[in-house]
């Protein structure tokens, strides 16, 4: 069974910009400009007006329909990005083989040796504007 329409709106905050064409979405932001694009999708993406993005999908199937409200919440997130940001912590576990790490080169390199015993030390090169820390927890 179909639904006949299903609308989700996106409220933009004042310091933030969005711009959108061909659903590919623009946000730009005080920490920065991101972009993602959206056109694996079939929804209609509108900017209502200055402060308002529209996601629409009208004859959905049950995923499609879906679609909708993921599509507003990867935006909602996009948002908090440029104004917020993100903080990511991993953590090493291991079962018998102690994983030991360094990092190096002021955060910008990770260096994972003794990953499930193998002799070689796998290197990890971080994206610009990511830093890697070391906390000091242990098991």
């Amino acid at each position: 069974m179909r639904t006949i329409q299903s609308t989700e709106v996106v409220d933009i905050p004042e310091n933030v910009q969005v711009f959108v064409k061909s659903r590919k979405l623009t946000v730009k932001g005080p920490r920065g400009v991101l972009v993602r694009d959206f056109k694996h999708s079939r929804v209609d993406i509108v900017k209502t007006d200055k402060r308002h993005i529209k996601i629409e999908k009208w004859f959905g199937t049950k995923k499609e329909v879906a679609a909708v409200g993921t599509i507003g919440t990867h935006i909602r997130n996009l948002i908090t990005g440029v104004i917020k940001g993100f903080r990511y912590k991993m953590r090493f576990v291991y079962a018998h083989f102690p994983i030991n790490t360094q990092i190096s080169n002021q955060g910008s390199l990770v260096e994972i040796r003794n990953f499930l015993g193998e002799r070689i030390i796998r290197r990890v090169n971080m994206y610009p504007g990511v830093q890697a820390i070391s906390s000091k927890v242990k098991d």
